[in-house]
């Protein structure tokens, strides 16, 4: 009985050839001890994030001059800072400032580059001349310098952070679907979608969409941690979120003059950046390797 279950359950899957791939792409996925080391870090900071009044009651922006600069101890384990704030409670409340700017930067890019890819590689024409004159317009500036130029026009918060950081994103996603959508178009399947009088709008969103998934997937994960790091380095420059807000790139930055007499100040918010990058660039690494089948399978 056992194996004419399993007979079935392998012409299952045979029979959703796409079915089969996400499995086997899983698979792949966790075997990878990098990637499942990444995704193990990422966890950490989501759910520090959304438990951080449980994990920690504290005020993140509570002062208490008389213990300014406490070096790491069993009542402090990562010391106060310059005003006696408790640092672990600024990196752990930091946390959600931080994860929020790059999910909301990356939402931005995806919600903007997406469609316009689309659009651009499937039409063709003006339509994409304009869209990638444009692009072209963007990707001439170094992405941080692009941030950094818009947060300067708009000014600073963490409303115009995220903007900021969004569009910097925004022209690699728009080439990384149109370059896609170039390739697919051309398949078998897209063309006989059009003979059949098959509408754009659902060839589009039906048949090249969910094709073009993949490399998207894995460009936002990476482009997770690029955000978290557009997002410091405007915090450390004073034009992102501004205190007394615990964002790790602001806390970096106003530790920065007291690394030989508190070093703690800025170390501590610099591994958070560092673990929280290194977690999305090895995710961002796993999803390529275990979902692009131009890599093969093991």
């Amino acid at each position: 009985m056992s194996k004419l279950q399993n007979k079935k359950d392998l012409t299952r899957q045979d029979s959703h050839p796409e079915f089969s791939h996400w499995r086997t792409g899983l698979s792949k996925f966790l075997r990878n001890k990098a990637a499942c080391f990444g995704g193990i870090l990422i966890l950490f900071f989501v759910m520090s994030s959304l438990l951080a009044p449980v994990l920690y009651s504290k005020d993140p922006n509570a002062q208490d001059i008389r213990h300014a600069l406490e070096p790491p101890s069993l009542e402090q384990p990562l010391g106060t800072d310059e005003l006696g704030r408790s640092i672990l409670a600024r990196v752990i409340f930091g946390g959600r400032i931080s994860l929020t700017i790059s999910l909301s930067s990356v939402f931005l890019a995806l919600l903007l580059g997406v469609p316009f890819g689309l659009i651009s590689g499937y039409f063709g024409g003006k339509i994409d001349f304009i869209i990638q004159r444009i692009t072209d317009v963007l990707l001439s500036f170094p992405p941080f310098l692009l941030a950094l130029a818009l947060v300067s026009v708009l000014g600073v918060g963490l409303k115009n952070t995220i903007i900021s950081v969004g569009i910097a994103g925004l022209p690699h996603t728009i080439r990384i679907t149109r370059g896609c959508v170039l390739s697919i178009r051309e398949q078998v399947y897209v063309e006989a979608a059009r003979a059949v009088g098959t509408r754009d709008r659902i060839i589009l969103f039906r048949h090249i969409l969910p094709n073009v998934m993949v490399p998207i997937i894995v460009n936002a994960t990476l482009f997770f941690g690029m955000a978290i790091i557009f997002a410091a380095g405007l915090g450390f420059l004073g034009v992102g979120v501004q205190p007394p807000y615990p964002e790790w790139g602001t806390m970096l930055g106003s530790g920065r003059s007291l690394l030989f007499a508190a070093p703690h100040v800025a170390t501590f918010p610099g591994i958070a950046i560092f673990l929280a990058v290194l977690g999305f660039n090895l995710l961002g690494d796993g999803l390529r390797d275990a979902l692009d089948p131009r890599l093969g399978y093991d």
